[in-house]
């Protein structure tokens, strides 16, 4: 397959151009980043999305896998002397690794089995006289192939022999593999039962141990769950179609009349599907499934991770964190603006010490000292009751209380990183810290948490490691493009993910602004060891200098099209500054005077844009949330009762939601709303405000089930 006939696969199913798809290709391969194509090359792609941009790459490496297979095919082909012009361009037309597969089928070397041994007992002839099914006196032939040197001692071993090459005839039948995949495409199921000796082992899957549903209906969660429950040996699993409908398709195929002849046939297509075909269909549509059931979890996994890294942020404010708990008390910190830690001790407010008074005086004080502007208090155990106590206390300056969901704060606060930045501070600290600066900044401080770690998933850890990694790579890059990085007070774990950097340059440039103090100028980045004219063209547009004299480094626009900016301001007879602060002046701009060859309309229109609200962040302004108060335990659930609640996970079934009880409660897809939910994604957001109704309680299960059904819900959802 030619690059051009990839290109217009590929622009088909996306429904775009193929001019477009070569342009991305292209600047893929020139080493442009996948935000910065969407940002900065509007005009090339004709102002393509990064979603489209990203389904342009995966499909082309999709196809160039394949390429690589039939290249490979062909040449093996024609190293052993097989390949002829009509079978090289059936290879040719082939546009599925499955097609492929199944045109070299015959022709792959055959590890030894049943049909290769018949062959090497010489019974390959009478399998094809029988294939012929042109007569009856099928013994009478056979008997010329009994051969006690090559252990046919019986007309019935002769007979078996043939069949077992006519049965890999059958199940390498090009036509035949065609039309049952289109059966299992249309009718297999896919069923479960529980392995009977586990069954007391096994509950967590009991709503598998007797299960059957079409598998082109089973959901990506059902799916993954069945496919767990086989893994860790407590279910069987079948896929197949109903087994009379496959061997009436091969039958109708192979068999052509009722001689002796053909009943022998007839037994081998049988045997063919029981012990060849279905099995490997099976294997090929478990694949198919699994393939499909990872797509959707790691497609909900990273809308969830998105929405979770987008989350509004405090913004620079003065933070006093608490990670909160009973025997070993309350670990708490201060931090400055920039997150920069200040100071940390424990208090003990809870059981066993119940120091309260002293813990009220504490707080209070570093409230005072500080200059807090907000407590961040973790939502893990004894989160309810610190909120509480925080919530009861009086302070000299207004200052917000907020409970921060602290999935993923102690595997950050074990890992390298913490260790690096608080090298002589423990685990305790390193936690409280990352509560605090994800309140401030949860994009700054997530970046640092490998995403399968921050409690968003469904099913992350059965999915493909290497497409999930990669899927979240690409999500977490997005959002920090999105958002844009301050150069000057960033980690190098953000700035490994600013377009065209990587870990190894985010760490040259934090050793270069340690070594030679801040950055004073986009342009300055230029002087960091290896951040050469490539990095800075892939990079700049994302970076902000807020301390530059360059107000449009401050910007997201881009430094190649500075030029236009100041022939804006220029004939409007202001400086670019003015410009930037003069909503009038801008509304002036006629952008048709200043396009080029190089910046249209779609890019002129991002600058002034920008120059309306330099700098502007994507993310929703930050709203203060409270639990209801007195519910702090599962057990103070009543049915029935109306709760605030956030939105933590979003799954193919549902969501679930933080009630303030340290159990989530679920609302199933069929409690959002009257009508018919199919994807609860467009109903909900990670971090949403809802309010929901309990519907009911399992303490013994610790499950809560909850509805939205006839509840009103807020305005203000973020």
């Amino acid at each position: 397959m030619y690059i051009e006939d990839q290109i217009k696969i590929i622009a088909t199913g996306l429904g775009i151009k193929p001019k477009q798809v070569t342009s991305v290709l292209l600047l893929l391969e020139q080493g442009a980043t996948i935000p910065f194509v969407a940002r900065y090359r509007k005009e090339l792609t004709e102002e393509l999305n990064e979603e489209e941009i990203t389904a342009i790459r995966d499909g082309y490496e999709k196809l160039t896998e394949i390429t690589k297979r039939r290249e490979s095919i062909i040449n093996t082909l024609k190293e052993t002397g097989q390949l002829t012009d009509d079978l090289e361009l059936q290879l040719n037309n082939a546009v599925t690794l499955s097609e492929l597969e199944d045109i070299y089928l015959p022709y792959r070397p055959k590890r030894k089995t049943r049909a290769s041994v018949a062959r090497d007992r010489g019974l390959e002839p009478l399998a094809k006289l029988l294939m012929r099914q042109q007569y009856d006196d099928v013994e009478k032939t056979a008997r010329k192939y009994v051969n006690f040197e090559k252990e046919i001692t019986t007309v019935e071993h002769a007979l078996e022999g043939a069949r077992d090459i006519i049965a890999e005839w059958v199940s390498e039948n090009k036509v035949a593999r065609e039309r049952l995949r289109t059966l299992y495409r249309k009718r297999a199921t896919i069923k479960s039962e529980v392995v009977k000796t586990k069954i007391e082992m096994a509950q967590n899957f009991s709503n598998y141990f007797d299960f059957e549903e079409p598998l082109d209906r089973s959901p990506s969660h059902r799916i993954l769950a069945m496919l767990r429950g086989e893994n860790e040996g407590f279910l069987r699993l079948q896929i197949a179609p109903p087994p009379n409908l496959a061997l009436q398709i091969l039958e109708k195929i192979f068999v052509k009349n009722e001689s002796s002849a053909a009943q022998h046939v007839l037994l081998a297509v049988q045997d063919s599907y029981k012990r060849l075909l279905q099995p490997a269909l099976e294997n090929e549509f478990r694949a198919e499934a699994k393939e499909r059931a990872d797509k959707e979890a790691i497609r909900i996994f990273v809308d969830n991770v998105r929405q979770l890294l987008m989350a509004p942020p405090l913004g620079q404010k003065r933070v006093l964190a608490i990670d909160p708990g009973f025997k070993t008390g309350c670990k708490i910190v201060c931090l400055d603006e920039q997150g920069k830690l200040l100071h940390n001790e424990t208090i003990y407010p809870h059981p066993p010490q119940n120091e309260v008074r002293q813990s009220i005086a504490k707080i209070e004080q570093l409230v005072d000292a500080y200059k807090i502007d907000a407590i961040a208090i973790g939502n893990g155990t004894g989160g309810r009751e610190t909120e509480r106590l925080v919530r009861h206390l009086r302070f000299n300056r207004e200052v917000i209380a907020v409970m921060v969901n602290e999935s993923g704060a102690s595997v950050y606060s074990a890992s390298s990183v913490a260790r690096e930045e608080f090298p002589d501070y423990d685990v305790t600290v390193r936690g409280a810290v990352s509560i605090g600066r994800r309140l401030i900044d949860p994009l700054a401080e997530l970046v640092k948490i490998d995403p399968k770690s921050i409690g968003v998933g469904q099913y992350q850890h059965d999915v493909n490691q290497t497409q999930l990694a990669r899927s979240l790579d690409d999500t977490v890059m997005s959002c920090v493009n999105a958002v844009g990085v301050e150069v000057n007070t960033a980690s190098k774990q953000l700035l490994a993910y600013v377009s065209g950097i990587g870990p190894s340059l985010a760490q040259n440039i934090v050793s270069f602004r340690n070594q030679n103090g801040a950055f004073d100028s986009r342009q300055a980045l230029n002087k960091v060891p290896r951040f050469g004219p490539k990095s800075f063209e892939q990079a700049a547009g994302f970076l902000r200098v807020n301390t530059s004299a360059n107000p449009l480094d401050k910007t997201a626009v881009h430094p190649e099209s500075y030029h236009i900016v100041e022939k804006m301001a220029k004939s409007l007879g202001v400086t670019v500054e003015e410009l930037m602060k003069n909503a009038d002046l801008q509304s002036k701009i006629n952008i048709e005077e200043f396009v080029t060859d190089q910046a249209g309309i779609p890019t002129l229109k991002d600058i002034v844009e920008e120059l309306a609200r330099p700098g502007r962040d994507p993310r929703e302004k930050f709203g203060v949330f409270q639990f209801s108060m007195g519910i702090n335990t599962i057990k103070d659930l009543k049915e029935g009762m109306i709760l605030p609640g956030i939105v933590t996970n979003i799954t193919a079934f549902g969501a679930f939601v933080d009630v303030g009880v340290h159990q989530d409660g679920l609302v199933h897809k069929s409690k959002i709303t009257d009508r018919y939910v199919n994807d609860p994604s467009e109903f909900f957001k990670v971090n949403q405000r809802v309010k929901v109704k309990v519907e009911n309680v399992d303490l013994e299960r610790k499950r809560i089930q909850l509805t939205m059904i006839g509840v009103e819900q807020p305005k203000y959802v973020f």
